[in-house]
């Protein structure tokens, strides 16, 4: 799909006013894999002068894509789904090689994001507006009437993460575009080729011209600069707490959609059934080597409890496939160096402090094997500190009270489990969780897309989810009918 965009099969260009364009600098960045270290290909290292010329364009063709009816709109998604699944095989080799993800949970992002991009097309049509009358208010008149709909809010800035290059640049792509806004997505470096294929799919789909412009490059160079751009309506950002706290902070009066870090906790009840939570932990932990922002990230249970589910966690990780991503393996080498590096630390330093590695934790390039650490106390970094790896620690509780407690101190706030047969605990241990979605008797996890996805304290701003998604990327507008106008 992409041979010869830029003359060369390995050098990839952006996607400016419907067409593929190099950076006026001539500079590129060189993307490597995880998997063997072969060069992917070339990226653009956009200018801040090329910035401006993809914002200026987004911001002259926002009239005509927002005068667009929306079922013209939902076409072109339906469209741009089916050609995803038809070119699934070529993508997922990419996401494959370039993330490092399994080919199996590969060609699943690719689905998921067809999925995703259907649903918003019918989600987008059923968005209506609506006729309030004015005597509804005390003190009100039959004589004003306000007829309230939904416009866009102008350019979105969809940043997107290296975990889910497809799939998460989609989920802030396609809701901002039903809404009627125009997108500059600006994918994370390793995963923006996947991001680019995106891009074209939606342009071979009929997406029209400069709707949806993509940029790449350094994040020294361009990113600070892209936030605070004055073309710039709204950022929807996926990525790290300490980038999203940075942007925040940046942003002054541009409203913000930012999904950021957790520490996910799965609390583990004595009535629970250890076979099925053992089943769910370890599925929730260990997927695509932890590098999901809703992984299982620490275990909180009980003494007796403990015993018990650790043996039957070992019996799961041993029989985790680790190793190529291209046999489907499910520990796959880390994202980069320095993210390896930062588990080994969190490793060491529980270590060094008393706790026990069960297994794994050894490290082989940037494979590591999936490790079980026990007897894990709060005064080690690995209770507290997001590992983004195959790392699980089991944090020994006095009783209920306390698993909520030492839950509840973590910075994050994403999303938390709690396995137990008694609902009334499974309801008590809920309302006391301070996360954006609790999980009862299931791994943490995001999605049906449709279900509100969101974080609090340092995990995020805002709502995702489909409906949630069009609605902070739109605003109403009122406009107020006098009826007796002409009389007075």
């Amino acid at each position: 799909m992409f041979q010869n965009i830029c003359g060369d099969h390995q050098t990839y260009c952006n996607l400016l006013d419907g067409n593929w364009v190099k950076p006026t600098s001539g500079d590129y960045i060189e993307i490597f894999s995880p998997v063997d270290g072969s060069l992917v290909g070339k990226v653009p290292a956009m200018s801040r002068e090329d910035v401006d010329r993809a914002i200026a364009n987004a911001r002259e063709n926002l009239k005509n894509w927002a005068e667009t009816p929306i079922y013209e709109r939902a076409s072109i998604f339906y469209r741009a789904a089916d050609l995803l699944e038809s070119h699934a095989e070529e993508i997922a080799h990419i996401l494959t090689m370039e993330i490092a993800k399994d080919k199996k949970s590969a060609v699943y992002e690719v689905q998921r994001t067809a999925d995703f991009l259907r649903y918003t097309a019918d989600a987008g049509k059923g968005i209506a507006g609506e006729a309030i009358n004015g005597d509804n208010f005390p003190g009100g008149s039959k004589t004003k009437v306000s007829y309230v709909s939904r416009v866009p809010l102008g350019t979105v800035l969809a940043i997107s993460p290296f975990n889910y290059p497809i799939n998460l640049s989609v989920t802030k792509v396609a809701p901002a575009l039903i809404g009627g806004n125009t997108v500059l997505l600006k994918p994370a470096t390793q995963g923006s080729i996947s991001a680019l294929y995106l891009a074209r799919v939606m342009q071979e789909a009929g997406l029209p011209r400069g709707v949806l412009n993509t940029i790449t490059g350094l994040g020294s160079v361009i990113g600070d600069y892209v936030v605070t751009h004055p073309g710039v309506n709204f950022i929807n950002f996926t990525g790290s707490t300490e980038v999203g706290k940075h942007i925040s902070k940046l942003s002054a009066m541009v409203p913000l959609m930012l999904e950021l870090g957790g520490k996910d906790a799965a609390i583990v009840l004595p009535d629970a059934d250890l076979d099925f939570a053992a089943d769910n932990i370890v599925s929730g932990a260990y997927a695509y080597s932890g590098q999901r922002c809703t992984a299982v990230k620490r275990i909180l249970t009980q003494d007796s409890v403990a015993d018990q589910l650790v043996p039957k966690l070992l019996s799961r990780i041993a029989k985790l496939q680790v190793g190529d991503p291209r046999d489907n393996a499910v520990i796959v080498p880390l994202i980069n160096t320095k993210a390896a590096d930062f588990v080994m630390s969190l490793i060491d330093d529980a270590v060094a402090k008393g706790a026990t590695v069960l297994t794994g934790g050894t490290r082989n390039g940037n494979l590591i094997q999936p490790a079980l650490i026990d007897h894990v106390t709060t005064d080690m970094r690995l209770a507290w500190e997001e590992p983004f790896g195959p790392v699980l620690p089991i944090l020994r509780v006095k009783d209920m009270q306390d698993a909520i407690d030492i839950a509840n101190r973590s910075e994050y706030g994403l999303q938390s489990s709690v396995f137990t047969k008694n609902i009334h605990d499974a309801f008590f241990v809920a309302s006391q969780l301070e996360v954006g979605t609790v999980q009862i008797n299931g791994k943490t996890e995001r999605g049906p897309d449709h279900f509100p996805f969101l974080g609090v304290k340092a995990s995020g701003m805002g709502t995702q989810g489909v409906k949630y998604a069009i609605e902070a990327m739109t605003r109403p507008k009122a406009v107020v009918f006098n009826l007796d106008a002409n009389s007075q």
